[in-house]
């Protein structure tokens, strides 16, 4: 599925309780109406994407004022050596899977499994511009967004390497991680969404909540 700067997975997740609601809403709404009194096929789905819109400002507003929280976090997973495909400390956790576990972990996202997926979640910001809980990119396999961290501050971010290595905190000024910078992501719960990638989304929110009820 193409994800163009998709929502977390979260959202939707809280979108999708929501458009059953207005669902079952305008359901009764129908029912007790005059033949007259039609309800504009639209609207539920305007109703939802409303919804996303609001949850996703909150969601950002977490991201800024648990920015600590979450580096914190992060750092109680620095010697958790590298595995790749893996998503769990205990045994193991590759670049962007450090990175979903630690988002996931404290604050309840759940991001894209892949780099360059996460690479389209978010706002783009300049190297400038960079605050804690920010992801950095870097082209370490040539090619673009083929690994991510997170921005930490003092221009150092934690991340996990690569086979052989662990869990650690690495200056963007050094000369490999300098040169293979690739851009940065900042998660403000933008939406640029059209509607049929929307729809996709949430469809796949239905499916996980069908596999696990506590989702």
């Amino acid at each position: 599925m193409s994800l163009k700067k998709a929502l977390l997975l979260k959202v939707l997740g809280l979108a999708l309780s929501t458009l059953m609601s207005v669902s079952a809403y305008a359901a009764d709404t129908a029912a007790d109406a005059s033949a007259d009194a039609i309800v504009p096929k639209e609207s539920m789905f305007q109703a939802g994407r409303s919804y996303i819109a609001r949850v996703s400002d909150r969601l950002a507003d977490t991201v800024t004022g648990k920015s600590e929280e979450l580096i914190n976090r992060a750092m109680e997973v620095i010697g958790v050596r590298y595995r790749w495909d893996s998503e769990l400390p205990q045994s193991g956790l590759d670049g962007s899977s450090f990175v979903g576990y630690v988002f996931k972990d404290k604050l309840g996202f759940l991001l894209p499994r892949k780099s360059t997926q996460m690479s389209r979640v978010g706002k783009p910001i300049n190297r400038e511009e960079l605050q804690p809980g920010d992801l950095v990119f870097f082209n370490t396999m040539r090619l673009t967004f083929s690994h991510v961290g997170i921005y930490v501050g003092d221009n150092k971010f934690i991340h996990s390497p690569s086979k052989g290595t662990n869990v650690r905190v690495d200056d963007l000024g050094s000369l490999y991680w300098d040169k293979r910078f690739d851009g940065a992501r900042r998660l403000d719960g933008s939406d640029n969404l059209n509607d049929t990638e929307r729809q996709e989304l949430l469809n796949e929110v239905k499916s996980l909540k069908r596999r696990s009820p506590s989702f």
